[in-house]
């Protein structure tokens, strides 16, 4: 294995993933200003359930009409509501269509500033980004009224808290009536129980569905480092959808029995969880076209039939809130939410990546600091794995010793590819020394080192978390950049120049690299040596635009790479900075004596050497 070769595949390949997502982003699409319904599909064949959201019955209201947006309390402020504070959570409950579609995080704000607006998870009808979660019947029979979106629900109480739910009911006029009773826990789950009374003389099915619509595809966060969008645990297996699978009005539906499904942003998801012994009916699909585009993933519980006098009730779930891994796995333990962990993108090397945030947030606890974890956490790795980085950069040093003589055989041999192998492997075996010896020690820690790269870039707990300095949130770039004249000229730089803003800590990033690769062996083909010279730069502007906290802990690994590294080449006795030693540059840059061929000769040209040296 040729470990240059190696080492350049491995680097281009992380700049060409980083590279597509800086210069490739997947443009959003936003929602109509003028058209924004609810947009019910057609009713289905007779003899089975309607789709969910649908009003299924004669007499039931259409969706809500067409409208210009309207700020977000106004919008809220169009029908009654039920209101809920928990711990967490800010928002209340629509009584028209007992939507659950006003969710706010109570301890995360859209900025560093405390005073700015917390973030909204749920939004209502009428708002810029519409998106709410409802729970429903449908049934086969057109002669049943069924509740709809302009149903208006009656509750028994106005607010909802953790202990203390809501019943919500509604009587169709035909002696059948439909319950929702809503609670709520201190952290981000709903319980929705829905009931259904059946009064009437005749025995009704109906088909318990809930549904969570999204109007419109929101800006990406992490193209190709972590998925946003539709996904869920079908049958025990995580599937996950882009929002472009569903563009012509696509369709994905699966039969499952456990497990969830969800639309997933970067820190926050909207999922339902329906009962995990049962089997249910999901979709998942995109109505109308861009850019009235609406997403609706939903799912469809097995008919119930009710008998006269008979009560039939059915359990589901919905989660709305922040991605915490600690909240996460404690819902999967106490409901046995089938796989709910992975509602957070772990990635390939989950099996690095879980027990490396667990270390991470422990060291976080210990320091109170999240940067500090993260150098902290640096140490550890690299110490961990300080004995075959030993091996790898004392297999460099030995190469970099060779290369005067390296050279020298290619001098001699450049034309005869096939003898400079040989004398190449030759020289290898003379001075015991494997070109490979490298490449074990880095394969190993290259899953480690994507498992850190996807803790810091995926989990939200170093959002809006600070270090030290100028550095107020470790989840966003340096603020601190060339075109703001690192911090005394205060402008909105242009988002075309982005990419040339770079901060000071990716300079610090890119300084460590190129000092990290003056210490590695240069590589003999001239178009290697280019692109490594140009590496550092490029990726110096590729970071410009990442995390910081990303950015510092690279350029933290960088240096304690750069003193192991220094420190096993001094003991190998290995040229430092690309030059090689005085004495051996002059054992191997001597050029072999030239006589007339006899022995005389040649050992006069030999001590003539000496001499000069």
């Amino acid at each position: 294995m040729d470990q240059k070769n190696f080492i350049v595949a491995i680097v281009l390949s992380v700049l060409i993933i980083l590279g597509w997502q800086h210069f490739f982003p997947t443009k959003p699409s936003a929602p109509s200003q003028q058209q924004q319904t609810a947009g019910q599909p057609a009713t289905q064949p007779a003899g089975a359930p309607a789709t969910p959201g649908q009003a299924a019955a004669p007499g039931s209201s259409s969706a809500p009409a067409a409208e210009a947006f309207v700020p977000r309390q106004e919008a809220l402020s169009r029908s009654p509501r039920v209101t809920f504070d928990t711990p967490q959570l800010i928002g209340s409950i629509d009584l028209k269509g007992a939507r659950i579609d006003d969710v706010q995080l109570a301890k995360h704000r859209e900025t560093l500033d405390p005073n700015s607006p917390p973030v909204p998870v749920l939004s209502p009808v009428g708002s810029q980004h519409p998106y709410y979660a409802e729970f429903g019947w449908s049934s086969s029979d057109p002669a049943l009224k069924l509740p709809g979106a302009d149903t208006l629900w009656t509750a028994d109480k106005p607010t909802v808290a953790p202990g203390k739910p809501v019943r919500l009911t509604w009587d169709n006029g035909q002696n059948v009536v439909f319950v929702l009773t809503i609670s709520v826990d201190d952290e981000f789950l709903f319980n929705v129980k829905q009931s259904v009374e059946n009064k009437s003389d005749k025995p009704i099915t109906v088909f318990p569905w809930g549904l969570i619509v999204r109007f419109g595809e929101p800006p990406p966060e992490g193209t190709y480092v972590l998925h946003e969008g539709p996904y869920g645990v079908f049958n025990g297996s995580l599937k996950e959808f882009g929002y472009k699978d569903f563009k012509g009005d696509k369709q994905e539906k699966i039969s499952t029995t456990g497990g969830w499904v969800g639309i997933t942003d970067k820190y926050w998801m909207a999922t339902l969880i329906p009962d995990q012994k049962i089997k249910v009916d999901v979709s998942l699909k995109q109505t109308g076209t861009e850019p009235n585009v609406k997403y609706q993933i939903d799912y469809v519980a097995p008919g119930q039939t009710i008998a006269p006098g008979a009560t039939v009730d059915s359990d589901a779930h919905l989660f709305a809130g922040a991605k915490i891994v600690r909240v996460i796995d404690a819902y999967r333990e106490k409901y046995g939410f089938e796989r709910f962990d992975l509602t957070i993108d772990w990635g390939w090397f989950w099996f690095f990546t879980k027990p490396l945030f667990w270390l991470l947030e422990w060291l976080y606890r210990q320091l109170g600091n999240f940067g500090l974890a993260i150098l902290t956490l640096t140490v550890i790795v690299k110490a961990a794995f300080f004995p075959l980085a030993n091996k790898s950069y004392a297999a460099m040093s030995k190469m970099k010793r060779l290369q005067p003589e390296m050279e020298k055989l290619k001098q001699r041999y450049g034309e005869d590819r096939t003898r400079l192998n040989q004398e190449m492997m030759q020289l290898y075996r003379r001075e015991k020394v494997n070109p490979a010896a490298g490449c074990l020690p880095i394969m190993v820690q290259i899953p480690v080192f994507f498992a850190l790269y996807k803790v810091l870039y995926t989990t939200i707990e170093m959002r809006h978390q600070p270090f030290f300095g100028w550095i107020h949130d470790l989840s966003a770039p340096d603020p601190l950049t060339i075109l703001t004249g690192f911090g005394l000229i205060h402008w909105q730089v242009p988002a075309y120049l982005h990419f040339f803003n770079i901060g000071l800590w990716p300079a610090i990033m890119g300084v460590t690299m190129f000092l990290q690769q003056r210490l590695n062996p240069a590589p003999a083909d001239p178009v290697q040596q280019r692109v490594f010279q140009f590496l550092p730069i490029m990726f110096t502007f590729m970071m410009a635009s990442f995390q910081a906290g990303l950015v510092i802990y690279w350029a933290w690994s960088n240096t304690l790479s750069i003193a192991q590294q220094y420190f096993i080449m001094r003991r190998h006795g290995a040229p430092i900075g690309g030059k090689a030693q005085p004495a051996a540059a002059a054992a191997v840059a001597a050029p072999a004596p030239r006589g007339n061929g006899k022995k005389g000769d040649a050992g006069k040209g030999a001590k003539g050497a000496a001499k000069k040296g």
